[in-house]
C-alpha cells in the first residue's frame, strides 16, 4: 500500500535537493544536478498515480543522500574555476 506524501514534505524534499545540487563547487556538475532536480520535481508535480508518487519520492530520498556525499567529495578535490564562471580576484605585484 502506497503511502501519501503531503505538499509539504514534497517540497522540503525539493529544498533540500536543490540546496545540496547548488553546493557543488564545480560549475558543469552544479548546473547538471540543478537542472536534473528541478526535472524530476516537475514529473513528481504532474504525477496523478499515489504509487508511482510514493516510489518517484523514496527514489528522491535515495539520490538525496548520494548527492550529499557526492557534493561533499566535489567540495574537497574541485579543481580550478572555469572561464564561464565568477573570478576571484587576484593580486598582482602593482596592487600592494
Amino acid at each position: 500500500m502506497a503511502t501519501q506524501f503531503s505538499r509539504k514534505a514534497i517540497l522540503s524534499l525539493y529544498a533540500s535537493t536543490l540546496r545540496t545540487a547548488k553546493s557543488f563547487s564545480s560549475y558543469n556538475f552544479r548546473n547538471y544536478f540543478v537542472s536534473r532536480t528541478q526535472d524530476t520535481f516537475r514529473g513528481m508535480q504532474v504525477e496523478q498515480d499515489s504509487t508511482k508518487l510514493s516510489q518517484a519520492y523514496d527514489k528522491a530520498v535515495n539520490e538525496l543522500a548520494v548527492l550529499r556525499r557526492s557534493a561533499v567529495l566535489n567540495q574537497l578535490y574541485g579543481g580550478l574555476r572555469l572561464a564561464v564562471e565568477e573570478q576571484s580576484n587576484v593580486r598582482t605585484r602593482g596592487d600592494t
